[in-house]
């Protein structure tokens, strides 16, 4: 990973998981942060190795995506990157979940992530080397049987969401990458069981996937990123 020069990166969902993996290793690398958090109190920014902030943020609350966003302006005076992490997932499909349950993962895995690119693409592109990193999932290039209907649709979403963003700031120097995992060792997943010979991607390898984004120049692009834990026909 290439030294940031201290820039700053938002990440939503950064108390535990993958997100917290990419704080982390983003910290250390000597990224400064600003995480957003439902519960700020769960994180402690004396644990992080660079300079790090907290800030309150509800992927259901819309008002706090333009709060999050000026708070870190008015902490740093900048905003350099944004990973979107923050996710939910229900088993939605013809015949199991409910309206309210495909409600809820569209507010939050699309809605969320649609507001917090509009709170930050102004800072985006006045960086200059603006960077956004969707955590997205397999689910959205592929359909894994019926009742994933609600989760994937609601990913197909949020991919389409990168590539807009990538298309909205390129003149600005923003570039946009979904990465998508399959199963990752989380507690999003944890009642999920591995067939022999399959496993569960760490959320540290995430991590560093999301780092290896953050480090490339704006003329090295890249839009998509897969990262599969079995051997599927589909990759």
């Amino acid at each position: 990973m290439l030294i940031p020069d201290n820039r700053v990166v938002m990440i939503s969902g950064a108390n535990r998981g993958i997100g917290l993996a990419i704080a982390q290793q983003l910290s250390k690398a000597g990224y400064r942060l600003s995480l957003g958090v439902r519960n700020p109190k769960q994180v402690d920014p004396a644990s992080f190795a660079n300079e790090v902030i907290v800030v309150h943020w509800d992927a259901i609350e819309a008002a706090t995506c333009d709060e999050w966003a000026a708070q870190t302006l008015a902490h740093y005076g900048c905003i350099d990157a944004l990973v979107m992490n923050a996710g939910v997932i229900k088993p939605v499909g013809f015949e199991s979940g409910s309206e309210a349950d495909l409600d809820l993962m569209w507010e939050v895995n699309f809605k969320a992530p649609w507001r917090l690119t509009k709170a930050t693409l102004p800072a985006l592109r006045e960086s200059g080397r603006g960077r956004v990193v969707n955590l997205v999932s397999l689910s959205g290039k592929r359909l894994m049987g019926a009742d994933n209907l609600g989760y994937s649709a609601s990913k197909f979403a949020s991919t389409a969401l990168t590539h807009a963003i990538r298309q909205a700031g390129w003149e600005s120097g923003i570039r946009a990458t979904a990465i998508c995992p399959g199963l990752v060792d989380t507690d999003m997943v944890a009642d999920v069981e591995t067939p022999d010979g399959q496993f569960k991607i760490t959320p540290e390898a995430i991590a560093a996937t999301a780092g290896y984004v953050l480090s490339l120049p704006n003329e090295a692009c890249v839009a998509e990123i897969l990262v599969n834990s079995r051997l599927e026909h589909m990759f």
